[in-house]
């Protein structure tokens, strides 16, 4: 594979490098990667399962949990095993078009989260403003419509950006200095002009995060919460928002600080915006199952009835 710097070409192929300076310690680095990736399995799985085969738990919040155990799961399995393959065994090779392909997935499920997160905060504000009319407004038909929407504006959203790296010319190294294909990354790597691409990649940030319409929604929640006559009502309101703040502080927070770090990338090491880079596709998929699980006490109570029910199954004898 060329790598001069005046020579124009189309890579077959990306060598991911893991992180830069570090190389001495990709081993050590690799191991809470993979007890968070393994975390992130056991948490998400069963929630998925455990919220699509009890009907008791067929309403709209639960389903939109599953729906955002969904995209962790998917974000994490797209990044982390390929991760762990550079971390291993050097297995950094990576096709163009499988490198594409993993850049999709991973910023349609950042999109989709972002979104899912929204529909949490529509999802609190109407049970908690609204509380009589909840069942009307957020039916399962509603529930439905909303995950396709989510689906639907990810890859509108996406697939222009798959298009315009598609069309740059690549003149200086095919060794990419990530641990995963991230559109930045990428684009770095060409030789002609990315101001397109770059200015539509910050634009995409600044459009698609929808924490200022979250922000608004639990505003008016609060609002709501504090002209309660009651304290009980008013701490009891407060305790069912708390898990969906703490899930998204978790994704919001890494996420800005990798976005500031790329934009700053000429004064910050390589290693600290990778670093960086990796905690909004390790943290949030591995902390919103535990949140979830231990905060909301039915999800929590069917968790442990479907394991305590496995545990006596396999303690009887044969």
């Amino acid at each position: 594979m060329p790598t001069d710097n005046h020579t124009i070409f189309y890579p077959l192929t990306y060598i991911l490098t893991g992180i830069p300076s570090t190389e001495e310690s990709h081993f050590w680095i690799s191991i809470p990667f993979c007890l968070m990736y393994f975390v992130t399995l056991i948490g998400n799985s069963p929630l998925i399962f455990i919220i699509l085969t009890e009907r008791r738990l067929h309403e709209p919040m639960y389903l939109i949990v599953s729906m955002l155990a969904t995209v962790d799961l998917l974000l994490s399995t797209t990044t982390v095993p390929k991760m762990l393959a550079v971390f291993w065994f050097r297995a950094g090779e990576i096709s163009f078009v499988a490198c594409l392909t993993q850049m999709f997935f991973i910023h349609v499920s950042f999109i989709a989260e972002s979104a899912i997160l929204l529909a949490m905060a529509f999802d609190r504000y109407i049970a908690i403003c609204d509380p009589l009319r909840y069942a009307i407004i957020l039916t399962k038909s509603v529930i439905g419509k909303i995950g396709l929407a989510v689906i639907t504006r990810s890859f509108c959203i996406i697939f222009p950006l798959i298009f315009l790296v598609k069309q740059q010319k690549f003149c200086r190294t095919n060794l990419l200095p990530h641990n995963y294909c991230e559109h930045m990354a990428i684009t770095r790597l060409a030789c002609d002009d990315i101001t397109v691409s770059a200015w539509y990649g910050i634009a995409m940030a600044i459009l698609v995060i929808d924490i200022v319409l979250i922000a608004v929604s639990y505003g008016l929640i609060l609002r709501a919460v504090f002209l309660l006559p009651s304290k009980d009502a008013r701490l009891k309101a407060l305790r069912t928002c708390g898990s969906h703040v703490c899930v998204i502080l978790m994704f919001y927070v890494p996420a800005v600080f990798s976005s500031l770090a790329h934009q700053f990338g000429h004064i910050i090491p390589g290693y600290i915006v990778n670093l960086l880079a990796n905690l909004y596709v390790l943290i949030p998929p591995m902390l919103n199952p535990i949140v979830y699980g231990v905060t909301t006490k039915e999800i929590l109570k069917r968790v442990i009835n479907v394991f305590y029910r496995c545990w006596s199954r396999s303690s009887v004898p044969s």
